[in-house]
């Protein structure tokens, strides 16, 4: 069985997420900048077995795409190509950042690190990651 990777996606970086090779436990992984991130993904898959990409899905509250929607799919489309046999799914990433500043404060993390977004980005990716999981398991 082979890991499954999420990507929390941003303009300019998008945090990586990954499970185990038992698909049970998310772990933050990286954070990459946008621009390399389909070579990231190409060496990590090479090197890794790899069962599916998941992709945050930003939604509004209104359940309308956000406005990141239009950077979000061209590069999943690029995905789509450049990895053809891999499946690639997106998955509703809403409050994942509000839930990573609160895991940060619970965690005790200091201010000055709170602020680092690739920090923020890289715990977003994990809560995408652990609730896709969890929506997993309740399909059982």
């Amino acid at each position: 069985m082979g890991r499954i990777l999420a990507i929390d996606y941003g303009r300019k970086r998008s945090g990586i997420a990954v499970t185990d090779t038992l698909q049970i436990v998310a772990n933050g992984l990286t954070t990459v900048a946008s621009h390399e991130l389909e070579a990231f993904l190409t060496r990590y898959t090479s090197q890794e077995k790899v069962d599916k990409i998941i992709i945050g899905l930003p939604k509004q509250m209104n359940n309308e795409y956000s406005e990141s929607m239009k950077y979000i799919e061209p590069f999943v489309n690029r995905l789509r190509k450049v990895m053809p046999d891999m499946p690639v799914e997106m998955y509703d990433e809403r409050f994942t950042s509000v839930l990573a500043h609160r895991a940060m404060l619970d965690g005790g993390m200091k201010k000055m690190a709170r602020r680092d977004k690739a920090i923020v980005d890289e715990i977003s990716a994990t809560i995408i990651l652990n609730d896709y999981l969890q929506s997993l398991q309740s399909r059982l």
